[in-house]
């Protein structure tokens, strides 16, 4: 079964793949096996440099092109009126797609104006590059202004979000707005696996770590998980956590490791990050 939620009439998988530092064939198998066991949405990005081998996963696996959810993300130096909607009609030659599902701005970029930004991806929508538009390590104030300058909805933004995090804000926010938040990075690159309190609850249901850290997403109102993996049991163990159900004190017992704030991802051009302590 695939776990969905609904943001401005368009269902979203909960459960995604994420394809970040998987290259070539590596990449092309993961993204076939991941559609095989059952994944109905795939994340890439222009930046990533496999969306080829991530188009070739998908023709591998035969899944007709309306049973999945892909996104792809444009990168700061295509930014531009023009360079936007270019760069998009070459990811989807890469893909060997008509469009995307999702369109979003990999990271805010102070060079060009959002308004000029904005209005691109509006007009790849328009152009039908994309069904759907959003933005990806926004904070909240950035957040705010491309839903305020945005003719469309602004489904998602994705950002770090794992149980070490402290995103509360931007959850709350992106509530506020009706759009859905998209945690990359959900297992913290495998600092989940280490946790004494998620492996006692991973021991109760018999399941491993990353299983339970993926059903307390997909238990969080508007949240989509993306976690990746070329390992095909690890892949297929990602996937089944229909039969887990966490209660409130489980739920609770690990959102609240995100006192720790422990951010993997802070490359020297990311923006000023939302300060959690801050009123």
């Amino acid at each position: 079964m695939t776990l969905t939620t609904k943001h401005f009439d368009v269902e979203i998988p909960s459960i995604g793949f994420g394809t970040w530092q998987l290259k070539g064939d590596t990449a092309t198998e993961a993204v076939k096996t991941a559609l095989e066991t059952g994944y109905r949405h795939i994340d890439t990005a222009q930046a990533y440099e496999n969306e080829k081998e991530v188009g070739d996963g998908i023709q591998a696996a035969g899944t007709a092109r309306s049973d999945y959810f892909l996104t792809t993300k444009v990168w700061t130096d295509q930014f531009e009126d023009g360079d936007l909607q270019s760069s998009t009609k070459e990811s989807l030659k890469r893909l060997g797609v008509s469009e995307v599902d999702l369109l979003l701005l990999h990271w805010p970029n102070n060079e060009v104006p959002m308004e000029e930004t904005i209005g691109a991806l509006n007009d790849a929508r328009k152009q039908g590059l994309t069904k759907s538009i959003g933005v990806s390590n926004f904070t909240k104030d950035q957040f705010d202004k491309a839903v305020e300058l945005s003719d469309a909805p602004i489904l998602v933004n994705q950002v770090e979000y794992h149980p070490f995090i402290d995103q509360t804000k931007l959850l709350a926010e992106a509530g506020h707005k009706g759009s859905a938040l998209t945690a990359y990075c959900p297992l913290a690159q495998g600092r989940v696996f280490k946790n004494e309190t998620i492996k006692m609850i991973a021991e109760r249901y018999g399941v491993t770590p990353a299983q339970i850290v993926l059903r307390w997403f997909v238990q969080q109102p508007g949240v989509v998980a993306i976690p990746r993996s070329s390992n095909p049991e690890h892949i297929r163990q990602n996937f089944a956590i229909d039969e887990i159900h966490l209660d409130g004190d489980e739920m609770a017992r690990i959102s609240a490791l995100r006192m720790h704030h422990d951010r993997i991802v802070d490359p020297d051009f990311a923006p000023v990050w939302d300060n959690p302590l801050a009123a």
